[in-house]
C-alpha cells in the first residue's frame, strides 16, 4: 500500500531524446506525411470542414400527373387514376382495378377456402377475425357450403382477373421543388424560369427538366412497368440538393435518383405490391344506399428531399487546423513504441527516454548544468564504444 501511495504522488516530465536512426526517421516522416495528406485531400478538399453546414433544409414539392387511358370500356383521365389528387409529395396511379358492383348492407356468405363449413362451430374461430368482408354471424349457411357475414353484400372476389391499364407507362409528372436553406437565408427552385415546357427529363441530355415519364423512371429504377403495374409497388423519387456557396448561387441545382422502396418484400408471402380499396356510393330511387367498391393496384410514388449546404466560416477552419497539426504527434507516439518494443537496443533506449529522480536525489542536490552536460557526454562516448548495434537504433554515436 504505501509503494502504491508513493508511485502515486509523482510527477513526470518530458525529456527529449534524438535517435539517429534512418529506419525510425523514415517511418516517423512517412507517418507525418500521411497524416498531413490525409487532412488536406480528405478533410479540407473533399469533405469541406472548412465550411458552416446546414443540414436542415426546408422543402416544398407540387405534383401533377397528365395522360389518359383506357379501362373497362371508359377513358380514364387523372381524375379517376391518381389517389390523393391534391398533388402532394405521396400519391398513387391506379393501374388495375377489381369492382364490385350494387353492393348493399345485408347478410350473405363469405366466399373463399378458408371459409367453408358444414355446421356453425365450423365458422366459430372466425368470429373476432378482421380479414374478411364484414362481421361473422357465426351461422353456416349449408345450401354455399359458406360461413355467414353481415356487411355489404354480395362480398367481394379479388381473384378474378383483371388487365392492367397499358397507357399509364407514358403518362408524365410534373414536379416542382422549392428548397430554402434557413442559415444562409437562399432559397433555390428545381427547374430555371426559361425551361422549356415540353422537355423531358434525362440524366444526361436534360439532367434539370422537371418532366418524368413513369416509363422513364421504372427504367431508371430498374424495374418492369408489367409486373409493377399488376401488382403494384412503392417508387422513391430522390431529389439531392448538394450545394457550395462558396460558389454562384447558380451552380446550386438538385440531382435525381429513383428507386423500388417495397423491394425487401418481394418475396414476401403475405403482402406483395400494392394496394388498397375505395368506393363510391350512391341512393337509389326508393332511398336504399347502395356503393360500388373497387380494389386498386397502382404505383405508390414518394418524392423524397435531401440535402446540405457549405460556407466557408472561420471557426470549423480554425479547429480543424489545430486538430491536424496535433494529429502529426501521433507519429512520434508510433515511434516510441517501436523503439520501446521491436527494435535491438530498447533497453537502451528506455534508458535513455526515461529517468527516475528521488526526493532524496533532490534534497541531496544535483550537479551543475555543465558537470551533467559532461557526464551526459560521456556516457553517450562510452556507449557508441560498447555497442553492438547495427544501425537502426544510435543514441548520438561519435566518430572515435
Amino acid at each position: 500500500m504505501w509503494g502504491f501511495i508513493t508511485d502515486f504522488f509523482t510527477y513526470e516530465t518530458t525529456k527529449s531524446v534524438v535517435v539517429k536512426s534512418w529506419l525510425v526517421g523514415t517511418i516517423n516522416r512517412l507517418v507525418q506525411l500521411l497524416i498531413i495528406i490525409y487532412f488536406v485531400c480528405w478533410v479540407f478538399l473533399h469533405e469541406k470542414a472548412y465550411q458552416i453546414k446546414d443540414t436542415g433544409i426546408e422543402s416544398a414539392v407540387m405534383t401533377k400527373v397528365k395522360g389518359f387511358g383506357r379501362y373497362n370500356n371508359r377513358v380514364m383521365d387523372v381524375a379517376d387514376y391518381v389517389v390523393p389528387q391534391q398533388g402532394t409529395a405521396v400519391f398513387c396511379i391506379i393501374t388495375r382495378l377489381i369492382t364490385t358492383l350494387n353492393q348493399t348492407q345485408g347478410l350473405c356468405p363469405q366466399y373463399g377456402k378458408n371459409y367453408r363449413c358444414t355446421r356453425n362451430s365450423d365458422c366459430d374461430k372466425h368470429l373476432r377475425s378482421h380479414l374478411a368482408n364484414g362481421i361473422f354471424t357465426g351461422h353456416c349457411l349449408t345450401e354455399d357450403g359458406q360461413c355467414e357475414i353481415e356487411g355489404w353484400c354480395p362480398t367481394e372476389n379479388d381473384t378474378i382477373p383483371a388487365d392492367y391499364m397499358e397507357e399509364v407507362e407514358n403518362f408524365t409528372i410534373f414536379i416542382k421543388n422549392s428548397v430554402r436553406f434557413a442559415l444562409f437565408d437562399i432559397t433555390r427552385g428545381n427547374f430555371p424560369p426559361t425551361i422549356d415546357i415540353n422537355c423531358m427529363y434525362d440524366p444526361v441530355t436534360n439532367p434539370y427538366c422537371p418532366i418524368f415519364k413513369v416509363g422513364d423512371i421504372l427504367k431508371y429504377a430498374n424495374e418492369s412497368f408489367s409486373a409493377i403495374a399488376n401488382k403494384g409497388g412503392q417508387i422513391g423519387i430522390h431529389i439531392r440538393w448538394i450545394c457550395n456557396f462558396d460558389q454562384p448561387v447558380e451552380n446550386c441545382k438538385p440531382t435525381f435518383s429513383f428507386t423500388r422502396l417495397d423491394e425487401a418484400f418481394e418475396n414476401s408471402n403475405v403482402s406483395k405490391g400494392y394496394n388498397f380499396r375505395f368506393a363510391k356510393y350512391y341512393m337509389s330511387p326508393d332511398e336504399e344506399e347502395y356503393r360500388t367498391l373497387h380494389k386498386a393496384f397502382g404505383i405508390h410514388f414518394d418524392v423524397m428531399v435531401s440535402g446540405n449546404a457549405g460556407k466557408f466560416d472561420v471557426i470549423p477552419t480554425l479547429i480543424n487546423i489545430v486538430a491536424a497539426c496535433t494529429s502529426v504527434g501521433l507519429a512520434t507516439v508510433l515511434c516510441d513504441i517501436i523503439l520501446l518494443n521491436f527494435l535491438r537496443g530498447a533497453d537502451r533506449y528506455k534508458a535513455k527516454k526515461f529517468e527516475e529522480v528521488s526526493a532524496r536525489d533532490i534534497i541531496a542536490g544535483v550537479p551543475s548544468q555543465s558537470q551533467s552536460q559532461s557526464q551526459s557526454l560521456q556516457t553517450l562516448r562510452n556507449e557508441g564504444k560498447s555497442s553492438d548495434d547495427s544501425g537502426s537504433f544510435s543514441n548520438g554515436r561519435q566518430r572515435q
